[in-house]
């Protein structure tokens, strides 16, 4: 058994978070300017057209202690974000961070078991058609219904499951607070889940690779001698065939799924990122806004270090590209 390289292993992820340090600064800076070059601004929903004055304007920028020009503030905010300080809300007046926290908490529920949804039913129709064959006779209609769900809108299939809630279930899944506590909790965080998992159009794409890589490794000649031996092959393709193949497409996913939680969290009214993103640009809250980015651009850079490291682990030899 080859030992994985510790020494490799380490300096690969302090240069994975390097440059996710360096990523999320360069995120961070292209959005802000993109923020000060839109029209309006944060001043303008604070003051909410009381006092349009650009010197009074002016004035309460100076009194807040905020820079006039946008590299400045930028700076300026920059720098507090280092110490751990992310702003306050203009439109609640609460700290960032805290309901950031939350809403982060909330988005990564929805969006970790939506993957799960989704591996749940595409991993098995993959496996099987790679066995059997993807025009055999229960692979093949599996697989034409993963493809169907891949092509339904998201928001289409998410009205499509408030009505059967509703008509069904007798259930209305937007809200829970006129339910009994405890009565209809877990339908109201299933059904966003279920609907971001089959509708987020993943499926098709993992029985795709999935069922290519793995048909690939059954015809290894490493494969052979282990089914010639009588040994296991599943336990010897579960690596290369599935393992690295299922890791590189959900990192790779993990922007789709938290832009299709967008449109989730807003047909459900459901507490997340994706929810509070689209209030605080309604807002012009800005400093909602960069929370928001600088969070999501984690989770995806997130994704690429934890399938880096899956890669490293079983090729050692990998640590060294």
């Amino acid at each position: 058994m080859t030992s994985i390289p510790l020494k490799a292993i380490a300096f690969a992820l302090l240069r994975e978070l390097a440059l996710a340090l360096l990523l999320l600064l360069g995120v961070s800076f292209v959005v802000f300017a993109i923020l000060y070059a839109a029209p309006g601004d944060q001043f303008s929903v604070l003051l909410e057209g009381q006092l349009p004055s650009e010197e009074v304007r002016a004035g309460i920028r100076a009194a807040m202690g905020v820079a006039q020009t946008w590299y400045g503030q930028y700076f300026s905010w920059l720098l507090n974000v280092l110490n751990g300080n992310f702003g306050t809300s203009v439109r609640t007046g609460q700290p960032v961070a805290g309901v950031l926290l939350n809403a982060s908490l909330n988005t990564l529920y929805l969006t970790l078991g939506s993957m799960f949804v989704t591996l749940a039913v595409a991993v098995p129709i993959a496996l099987y058609s790679s066995v059997r064959g993807h025009l055999a006779v229960i692979s093949w209609p599996l697989t034409m219904l993963g493809y169907l769900f891949s092509a339904l809108p998201v928001f289409w299939l998410g009205y499509i499951a408030i009505y059967i809630s509703i008509h069904g279930f007798n259930f209305f899944p937007l809200s829970s607070s006129s339910q009994t506590p405890g009565q209809h909790d877990w339908l109201y965080t299933l059904v966003p889940v279920l609907v971001l998992g089959l509708g987020s159009g993943t499926i098709s794409e993992v029985i795709r690779n999935l069922r290519e890589e793995m048909s690939r490794v059954m015809a290894d000649d490493y494969i052979r001698t282990a089914r010639a031996k009588g040994a296991s092959v599943w336990r010897h393709a579960f690596k290369e065939g599935l393992l690295l193949p299922v890791t590189e497409i959900v990192a790779s996913k993990i922007p789709f799924l938290l832009g299709g939680a967008v449109i989730v969290e807003q047909i459900f009214n459901w507490p997340g990122m994706g929810r509070m993103a689209w209030q605080a640009a309604q807002d012009r809250d800005f400093p909602v806004i960069m929370g928001i980015v600088l969070a999501a651009a984690a989770f995806v850079r997130l994704g690429s270090l934890i399938q880096r490291m899956i890669h490293i682990a079983v090729n050692p030899q990998g640590a060294r590209d």
